[in-house]
């Protein structure tokens, strides 16, 4: 069974992207959607789709990783694999968004990840 530090570092990551998915597809053209993402009204209106599409894809990652906890919690066999399978993906995204957008991305979103796969393989 996993140790209790790497379930909730698995739901710290899980956590946080459900934050992005919330941001990107309901407070995109809102107050604190513009703030976060540096955003004008009408940049915001253009991109709208794209942000909700991308909120989609961030609610794939928090239910991959809440499935990895509750195969865990339940004492299912699989359930570190699908950990790091999902949490490799969260890398992989922070590492891109990190060569694409800002750096910054990479400390939001690819540090905690490294951490929790850390933590999801100690022994």
């Amino acid at each position: 069974m996993q140790n209790m530090v790497a379930t909730l570092l698995v739901s710290a990551v899980a956590l946080a992207h459900a934050w992005f998915l919330t941001l990107e597809m309901f407070l995109w053209e809102q107050p604190l959607g513009l703030k976060t993402f540096r955003n004008t009204p009408e940049r915001a209106a253009l991109t709208a789709v794209l942000a909700k599409n991308q909120g989609l894809y961030n609610g794939f990652l928090v239910a991959g990783l809440l499935w990895g906890v509750s195969r865990v919690y339940t004492g299912a066999g699989d359930g570190q694999a699908i950990e790091t399978f999902f949490l490799g993906c969260v890398v992989v995204a922070g590492a891109y968004g990190a060569a694409t957008v800002s750096r910054s991305i990479f400390v939001v979103q690819a540090v905690p990840a490294l951490l929790a796969l850390a933590a999801v393989w100690m022994l």
